[in-house]
């Protein structure tokens, strides 16, 4: 792998992406063609702001919380580290606790060996809520997972979620890193600009350090 090149972490934005169940799917069209316009295709797409690689800003789950725009971009571009616990259905602070993250400010989660972007799984590795005080305590400010949520699928008090909010941990879900090496990484996962945003799409890339 070479150290100056960038690697593509996100799901493919298609008409076959996995949504979650009953929200909006994602799709693309070309509403007009250059034979229509004599100039140039124009595109339209639909889509939930949790279909694919997103960010998920605290009004998600806290109807006073902050929306996109009030995010720092800066927790979103920088040094991440990559860490395999995909050989645990649960993880919590006692099996962070096996891996070295002094120093670490964002660090992404291997969780599964393998992903489909095209099949919403039936059951996800479960994050336990006591990883949000022992991820504060070594100084990350940013968790990425590559399942749809840091909770159980099924989860109606998100206590993940708001144990990561109360400290001061954001979230990035459905990266893809099965093809990727343990390691420390520079990270770009950008939200866009959305206006009362509860989440936004992101473009998820590393490069290695």
């Amino acid at each position: 792998m070479t150290s100056n090149k960038w690697i593509d972490i996100s799901q493919p934005l298609t008409n076959d992406i996995a949504h979650w169940p009953g929200d909006t799917p994602f799709s693309y069209e070309t509403t007009f063609t250059k034979e229509q316009t004599g100039s140039v295709n124009i595109g339209k797409i639909t889509t939930s702001l949790h279909t694919g690689t997103h960010i998920d800003a605290p009004f998600h789950f806290k109807n006073d919380g902050e929306k996109v725009l009030d995010l720092d971009i800066n927790i979103y571009v920088g040094s991440a580290k990559l860490i395999d616990v995909s050989g645990y259905k649960k993880i919590d602070a006692e099996v962070l606790g096996n891996f070295e993250l002094t120093g670490v400010s964002r660090l992404l989660l291997k969780t599964v060996k393998s992903s489909n972007s095209e099949l919403f799984p039936n059951e996800i590795p479960y994050l336990s809520e006591d990883i949000a005080p022992f991820l504060n305590e070594k100084g990350i400010r940013l968790l990425g997972v590559d399942v749809p949520s840091v909770d159980p699928l099924d989860s109606k008090d998100m206590e993940t979620h708001h144990a990561l909010y109360e400290h001061h941990i954001h979230i990035l879900e459905n990266i893809v890193v099965d093809h990727v090496e343990e390691g420390n990484y520079e990270l770009i996962a950008l939200p866009l600009p959305i206006q009362g945003g509860d989440g936004s799409p992101v473009r998820a890339v590393i490069r290695q350090i």
